[in-house]
């Protein structure tokens, strides 16, 4: 089996420095992929991307080593097996609200005899272990989004779900639902009950063994994140990074040519959603 190095890093209690790549481009993957990240997640459920990206992509980032996930559309037997048999080492679900919910997707992730997966690695046989089968189960990991007011009020049950690996807070939409859409979708939260609901998900997926993971827009947050204790942090995506970049040459251009820089985008700055 190759090495899946998320889980040996928290074998070893270090926090995961992950992102997502939102973008349908092999090229943009590789980009991505020889900069010094631990993880990639392929963002099949907001990215632009279909199956045959999906597999573009984990060919592309093959060689560097970086261990591959994937953010599955949605709860579905057929999309995780599918991004599995990729060669995906780990699998994000989102809007995991209950416990019946968490025990499906560790089923759809887990071969016999703890789930109900079934045998087809098409590609995960050559590109993952000719001894896929035997090694799938305790090498790949799948976490549970935590986003919604009623998967918060679920946490502990969620949790303890066997054979479940952590959590994954998913920030954006767990602003609009605890706050019952008061506050606009945002990542980098620093009201005080945002921060103490995140620091409450960590608490309950470190008291059950799970990781914790959470989504964040800025290095400065992540950084803070990791301090509190999470075992992986994601930093925006690739479409945040490119916007981020051009708009700042952007600007730094006008300033010094003193031409009027229209910065009404400001608002979607990796930092606010």
């Amino acid at each position: 089996m190759i090495s899946n190095n998320v889980k040996t890093k928290w074998e070893k209690k270090e926090t995961v420095l992950n992102s997502f790549l939102s973008i349908a481009n092999p090229f943009t993957a590789e980009i991505m992929s020889e900069q010094g990240y631990d993880a990639l997640t392929i963002d099949h459920q907001h990215g632009m991307i279909a199956f045959n990206d999906v597999l573009a992509m984990l060919q592309s980032i093959r060689s560097s080593g970086v261990t591959p996930i994937c953010r599955v559309s949605g709860l579905d037997h057929s999309v995780i097996s599918k991004v599995m048999d990729a060669g995906a080492l780990g699998v994000i679900c989102p809007m995991i609200n209950n416990r019946a919910q968490a025990d499906q997707l560790v089923q759809d992730c887990k071969y016999p005899p703890i789930g109900i997966r079934s045998f087809g690695p098409t590609r995960a046989n050559f590109t993952v272990s000719s001894n896929y089968f035997y090694e799938a189960n305790e090498s790949t990991f799948c976490l549970a989004m935590i986003e919604t007011q009623e998967a918060f009020d679920n946490l502990e049950e969620i949790a303890s779900t066997p054979n479940l690996d952590g959590l994954y807070i998913g920030t954006a939409d767990l602003t609009i639902g605890l706050n019952k859409g008061k506050l606009v979708p945002g990542f980098d939260r620093q009201e005080p009950e945002m921060i103490e609901a995140k620091k409450k998900i960590l608490e309950v997926a470190h008291k059950h063994g799970k990781v914790a993971c959470l989504h964040c827009g800025t290095p400065e947050y992540a950084a803070q994140a990791s301090e509190w204790g999470f075992d992986l942090v994601t930093i925006t995506n690739d479409v945040r990074l490119l916007a981020g970049a051009a708009g700042a040459h952007v600007k730094k251009f006008k300033e010094l040519t003193n031409q009027d820089f229209d910065d009404s985008n400001k608002d979607r700055s990796p930092s606010s959603y």
